[in-house]
């Protein structure tokens, strides 16, 4: 059942249709469309505390009008929890990340390639909600967007179930995943979001496992995974497991655009068409010296995954020529992230005006962004936003509840 306080009402006479607003009190209840893409009554309606059964006459039919409020008893599920901890739910931001550089080194034996990259994270990223559940057999996940599972393929509940073999952890979580990075676009969203669960389920344990247990333990189910517990900007080889936290070498005010194409480049299929000694042979190294000392350039932000991804999906290239064509010096860089399909443009949150303009841009997504950081001890926090909540048992602020 959706997230959202529902009126359903059985009518003591057949015709009754569930979609239509049902007039109370001589007042039409306002119908809208909630955030997590279920149909709501408007949460500023009144009647939406205390539900309880009523029989009212409505153009001479008697009706008898159910109002269940499934939010409100999650909350007072929750409430229960909070009697007995100290934490019960934490809302956290999830940011994506860009390869400013994404060098292709070799084939490994079993199977992967050896990489070497310049990993950001960058502002843009979704929100989790993390409340315990009184429920110790299963988490329950929630999502914004449709075709994102919710079972344990889904990399947060991959994440979950990690921590709670490294650590012996009986919590269970109701989690919303409010999603904003787009999926198939080679920002590591879903990575992000399991480095996150990790890092919220070690919150609620009392920071039972260190930082560097948590980075461990989280390749097992992702190579990317483990650059989220850096602090933001990080030399990363290997598969991309082996992370090496670096200062960052780009100002974090550095502007840029993120444009991707409705159509996602899947990974497995761009490594299938790499072919290594077609890759660039450029030290990594010194493309990360040169970055750090010279700043972005459209020579250092070499992507060896460009001219497979191409083949893949041929309007991709297309798509990073015209926008470098039509940038005109208003971008420093312009370059594909990870195995796509985003391209970025450093040096400007504005796409050229023939996104706007051609037809065939028109379901692009388009996002602004900006380098991003973490402190020490401390999670990633969205830009001129405090998406960082606890709530403690004596908080009197009503959150709302995400499931």
């Amino acid at each position: 059942m959706a997230a959202a306080s529902h009126l359903l009402s059985y009518q003591l006479c057949p015709s009754y249709n569930y979609r239509k607003p049902i007039i109370s009190d001589k007042k039409i209840l306002p119908l809208s469309f909630c955030r997590y893409g279920s149909p709501c009554f408007d949460p500023k309606a009144p009647s939406r505390k205390n539900p309880y059964p009523k029989i009212m006459t409505v153009s001479g039919k008697r009706q008898l009008e159910v109002v269940y409020d499934p939010e409100e008893r999650i909350n007072r599920l929750a409430n229960e929890v909070d009697k007995n901890t100290g934490l019960s739910r934490l809302t956290l931001f999830s940011p994506c990340k860009i390869n400013v550089f994404l060098r292709i080194t070799s084939k490994r034996e079993d199977g992967f390639h050896d990489l070497a990259s310049l990993f950001h994270v960058i502002s843009l990223g979704d929100t989790i909600k993390f409340s315990l559940s009184p429920n110790k057999t299963q988490d329950r996940l929630s999502t914004n967007v449709p075709g994102v599972p919710l079972d344990d393929r889904n990399l947060i509940i991959k994440a979950l179930n990690l921590y709670r073999k490294k650590t012996g952890s009986d919590n269970y979580f109701w989690i919303h995943l409010d999603k904003k990075v787009p999926t198939g676009a080679g920002l590591g969203g879903g990575s992000s979001n399991a480095a996150t669960a990790l890092w919220a389920a070690n919150q609620f344990s009392g920071c039972f496992a260190t930082e560097k247990e948590l980075q461990e333990w989280s390749c097992e189910i992702g190579s990317d995974i483990p650059f989220f517990f850096s602090h933001g900007a990080a030399y990363c080889t290997g598969r991309g497991e082996v992370v090496q936290d670096i200062r960052p070498p780009i100002p974090l005010d550095t502007p840029m655009v993120l444009i991707k194409p409705q159509q996602a480049c899947p990974t497995a299929e761009v490594y299938k068409h790499l072919v290594l000694n077609q890759t660039s042979i450029v030290d990594p190294k010194t493309l990360l010296e040169k970055i750090s000392q010279n700043g972005i350039s459209q020579d250092a932000c070499i992507n060896d995954l460009e001219p497979p991804a191409f083949k893949v999906l041929p309007p991709l290239k297309k798509l990073k020529q015209r926008v470098l064509a039509a940038g005109r010096g208003q971008y420093d860089a312009v370059f594909m992230s990870g195995s796509g399909s985003t391209i970025v443009g450093i040096g400007s949150p504005d796409p050229p005006q023939f996104i706007y303009d051609d037809d065939d841009y028109k379901d692009v997504f388009i996002s602004e962004a900006r380098f991003l950081t973490r402190g020490e001890k401390q999670w990633y926090t969205e830009p001129n936003s405090s998406f960082s909540e606890i709530e403690d048992p004596s908080s009197t602020t009503e959150t709302p509840s995400s499931i």
